[in-house]
Formats: structure tokens, sequence, C-alpha cells
């Protein structure tokens, strides 16, 4: 499932096709907020333009893809936010300073171990649907269709909040119903009851992407004895 979520991510956030400009878009000046739809379109274009024609050069110089990659979310995906769903009730038992080097190792855990598969990309394997939140709302879900190697179509769903500022911002990818939050947090949560936040922080930073292969690993084999 892992991998699934991974790739659609990417090809997601890669490759999107822009569904129509709605009445409230095209109203808008460029000084004003983007909606969640014109936000998954302005992560995508950045994408697009950044790694088209460059793929194996950016395969060979992964500070350059990560780079590209900061660039193009960075702006658009509440991190701290996400992270703080991530950590759960473990959130309020953490310090300021906990929460912050967390948000910042796991982040670049996922980034450092999921940043090829935007390398794999083809054009057109992306649809985002009309949208139909309401844009009073503090929250809202823009909805895609992703069409991945084997030609089956899985449906790939982005959940937003506004912030404090009123920008809407990206914090979760749910695939087929599964939410990387939800997903990771379980992970998180088992880990941090096994070792303490603090070693679970320092080895996200030491060993990244490893640390997420094995607190994955784990998670499978607890599951599989269970059953």
């Amino acid at each position: 499932m892992l991998r699934s979520l991974a790739i659609a991510t990417a090809i997601a956030f890669g490759t999107v096709i822009a569904a129509p400009v709605f009445a409230q878009d095209a109203t808008q000046g460029p000084a004003a907020q983007q909606t969640p739809v014109q936000v998954v379109q302005a992560v995508s274009d950045d994408l697009a333009k950044a790694i088209d024609g460059h793929q194996q050069e950016l395969k060979n110089n992964r500070e350059k893809l990560i780079h590209v990659i900061d660039d193009a979310f960075l702006p658009h995906f509440d991190i701290d936010y996400a992270s703080i769903l991530v950590l759960g009730q473990h959130a309020r038992e953490a310090t300021p300073d906990q929460r912050s080097r967390f948000a910042k190792a796991f982040y670049e855990s996922i980034t450092h171990r999921y940043a090829e598969g935007l390398l794999d990309y083809t054009r057109g394997r992306v649809k985002v649907l009309p949208f139909t939140g309401d844009m009073s709302d503090k929250r809202t879900i823009v909805r895609s269709q992703v069409v991945l190697d084997d030609g089956k179509t899985i449906a790939v769903d982005y959940a937003f909040r506004k912030d404090k500022n009123g920008t809407w911002k990206a914090y979760d990818v749910i695939i087929e119903g599964i939410s990387y939050i939800t997903n990771y947090r379980n992970q998180v949560d088992a880990e941090i009851r096994k070792v303490g936040i603090d070693k679970l922080i320092s080895n996200l930073e030491t060993q990244g992407d490893q640390a997420l292969k094995e607190m994955e690993q784990e998670t499978k084999g607890q599951q599989g004895s269970k059953q």
C-alpha cells in the first residue's frame, strides 16, 4: 500500500491536468489567495517545468531533485500541522523543540524516500475532478483520479485547510480511502512507545528513509503475527 501511495502521490503532484476554471477562480487577481484546485495546479506546474526533460540529470543529482521538490511543495504544504496529526496524542507530550525537529525530520525522510517516484511519470495520467467544496469553509478536499502503470484508476484526494493567514494549504493525501496521516500515525505511535520520541526523532534525522522502512516493516510484522 505504501508503494502505491508513494507512486500515486508522486504522479498526482507531478502530472495534474487542471479541472475547468470555475467562476470564483476566474474573478481572482494575481494577488488573491489561491483556491485548493489552484494550489494543486501550481504545484504540478512548478514540478512539470523543473522535471520535464531533466529526468536523467535529476536522477543522477539527488540533491538537486530534493531542491526541486522543496521549491514546489513547501509553500503549499502545511508540514507543521501534518506532523502534529502524525504525532497524534504524543504531540501534547512533546516540547515545541521536539515538534519542530520531528516535523523537519519526518518531511525530509519521506521526501528522500519517495523523490524518485516523480521521475517515472508520463503526462496525461491525472485528472482533477470538478471542485464541489465550499470556499467559505476552513477545510475542504480536492479529488482526482490517477492512472497507474497497470492501467488501473485510483482515487487520490488532497485534504486542505486554511492557515491563520487565510491561505489554503494541503496537509494530507488520501489514496483509495487510505490517509497517509493515519498510516504514519499508527507507525509513529508504535515507535514512540517502543523507543521514545527523542530516539525516534534522532533515528529520522540520522537514518532518514531507512528509519521509515524499518518502522513499516515492523508494523507489517506485528500485523502479520496477529492474523
